[in-house]
C-alpha cells in the first residue's frame, strides 16, 4: 500500500517535468531564500501532490521546486514535515522517499537548532557529524519499511565524511566558521527546560533541534549519501537561559543563511 501511494507520487511529479533530479535539499526553518539562486523548470506546491503532507508550519513554505543550481539538477523541499505537527514518522520522511524514486544519489539538509555547546554562538554553523535521536520512535518501524531495502541500517557514518570534508574545505576558503558536532533531534515543539539542557550536555550533544534525523535515517536506508548543516538560532545556557523569541531566532536564521547558500552552491559545484 505504502509502495503503491509512493509510485503515485513519483508517477505525478514525473508527468510534470520533474526528471533525474540529481540532488535533493531539504531548507529549514527560516532557511528558503537558496529558492532565489535556482534556475526554476519547475515548482509544485505539496497540495497538488497525491498522498504529500502539507507543511503546517508558518515558516516553511511547502513547495516542492526542481530545477538547476552550480550546473547540477537539484530538487528541493522549501518546508518540511515535523512530528510535532501531529505528522506519522512515515510522513515525516515521506518526501524524502519521494526524491529518492526520481533519482537523486545525494541530499543535503538544513535546519535551525539551538547551540548546547557554550563554545558556539548565535549565528553560527555547525556541520553534523553525527546524532541522537530523542524522538522516540523509527522512521523505519513499520510493516512494509524492508519493501524499501534494509531496515537494519547501518549508521556507522550517518553522514558522508567525503561530503564533510569537501564542506570544511570550502568554509576554509570562504573564511566562513564552521563547527562540526553532535545533533540531538527532540519531538517539540516546546522548547527544553533547563534540567533537559543540562541532560544534553551530559549526552555531549553540541545542538539540538525538532528535525533531520528521521530524514536521514530514511535516507540511510536508502543509501544516499548525505550532509547536513544547522544554522544556530539560539544559546541554550541553562545557568543562564533567556526567554525564547521566535522571530529573533528567523531573523538570525535569515541573517547566517548566505554563509549556507554559499557553502551548498559551491559544494554542489564539486559534487
Amino acid at each position: 500500500m505504502k509502495k503503491q501511494q509512493l509510485q503515485e507520487t513519483t508517477d505525478f511529479l514525473k508527468s510534470n517535468g520533474i526528471i533525474n533530479p540529481q540532488i535533493g535539499i531539504v531548507l529549514g526553518t527560516g532557511l528558503g531564500k537558496l529558492v532565489e539562486e535556482i534556475e526554476i523548470e519547475k515548482e509544485i506546491t505539496y497540495s497538488e501532490i497525491p498522498h504529500f503532507p502539507e507543511a503546517t508550519v508558518e515558516f516553511h513554505s511547502g513547495k516542492l521546486i526542481f530545477g538547476e543550481l552550480s550546473g547540477k539538477k537539484v530538487i528541493v523541499m522549501s518546508g518540511r514535515f515535523h512530528v510535532y505537527e501531529g505528522y506519522s514518522l512515515w510522513e515525516v520522511t515521506y518526501g524524502i522517499r519521494t526524491v529518492h524514486a526520481l533519482g537523486i544519489s545525494t541530499l543535503l539538509v538544513s535546519n535551525a537548532a539551538g547551540a548546547i555547546n557554550l563554545n558556539y554562538k548565535k549565528g553560527d554553523l555547525m556541520l553534523l557529524d553525527d546524532h541522537l535521536n530523542l524522538q522516540g520512535g523509527s522512521p523505519l518501524a513499520f510493516k512494509e519499511a524492508n519493501e524499501f531495502g534494509n531496515i537494519f541500517v547501518d549508521l556507522l557514518e550517518p553522514y558522508s565524511k567525503k561530503i564533510n570534508n569537501k564542506l570544511k574545505v570550502i568554509a576554509l576558503e570562504n573564511d566562513i566558521q564552521l563547527h562540526e558536532g553532535m545533533y540531538a533531534s527532540v519531538i517539540g515543539p516546546q522548547l527544553e527546560t533547563r534540567a533537559e539542557y543540562r541532560m544534553l550536555q551530559v549526552l555531549e550533544a553540541d545542538a539540538v533541534g525538532m528535525s533531520t534525523v528521521p530524514e536521514i535515517i530514511v535516507a540511510k536506508q536508502l543509501e544516499l549519501e548525505c550532509a547536513a548543516i544547522s544554522v544556530l538560532t539560539d544559546e541554550c545556557d541553562p545557568k543562564n537561559l533567556q526567554p525564547v523569541n521566535i522571530d529573533e531566532i528567523i531573523a538570525i536564521a535569515g541573517k547566517s543563511e548566505p554563509k549556507l547558500i554559499l557553502l551548498f552552491k559551491e559544494l554542489i559545484k564539486n559534487i
